[in-house]
């Protein structure tokens, strides 16, 4: 907590136009240990700050004077590669990089399917749908609720074969990392 504390209970008060005496009666806190706590006489401690915060409607976090929290909102911008919607969910460069793909009915639309190879490590989920996916000499169709995780060196495909939207979601590692799914706890 910074130094700062007393005078914005102070200022909050006043600000307000409430008494030492009234917000007394309000919180339950002597007068005394008030008038303690905004010239900074008196530590403060939780269980004043919360009665004290809900009296003066802030949070505690403006009380003790934290650092407000960053933006927990992803900001993504989709792309759309080859008929299909990539929603990065992750923005760190050279980190494990994970997206929701949207495959629309029938896409891609290629006559046959290409197998592809690069560099890297990667783990697919289905959350709606069917995908169609190839890996090597396996041809499959994955279901909702199905995960696949594979090294993008073998040759791989997928793609919506199907007349409805294929969510799904994708990890990517260009360095190869492995996905660690636990079955169980230990």
């Amino acid at each position: 907590m910074d130094d700062h504390v007393g005078p914005r209970l102070r200022h909050l008060r006043e600000q307000r136009g409430v008494t030492l005496t009234a917000l007394s009666a309000d919180t339950g806190i002597s007068v005394s240990t008030l008038s303690r706590l905004e010239s900074g006489g008196r530590r403060p401690t939780l269980e004043l700050l919360l009665p004290l915060a809900r009296a003066h409607g802030v949070t505690l976090d403006y009380l003790a004077g934290a650092e407000p929290t960053a933006d927990p909102r992803v900001h993504a911008k989709p792309l759309i590669r080859h008929g299909v919607t990539h929603i990065p969910l992750t923005q760190r460069p050279g980190a494990p990089m994970a997206f929701k793909l949207i495959f629309p009915p029938r896409t891609p639309t290629e006559p046959a399917p290409e197998p592809q190879t690069h560099e890297g490590y990667e783990w697919l989920y289905v959350l709606s749908g069917r995908l169609r996916f190839i890996l090597g000499e396996h041809d499959m169709m994955l279901q909702t609720g199905e995960a696949v995780e594979f090294d993008t060196r073998v040759p791989h495909w997928f793609g919506n074969p199907t007349d409805y939207a294929v969510e799904v979601l994708s990890l990517f590692g260009p360095q190869g990392e492995r996905v660690h799914v636990r079955a169980r706890s230990r």
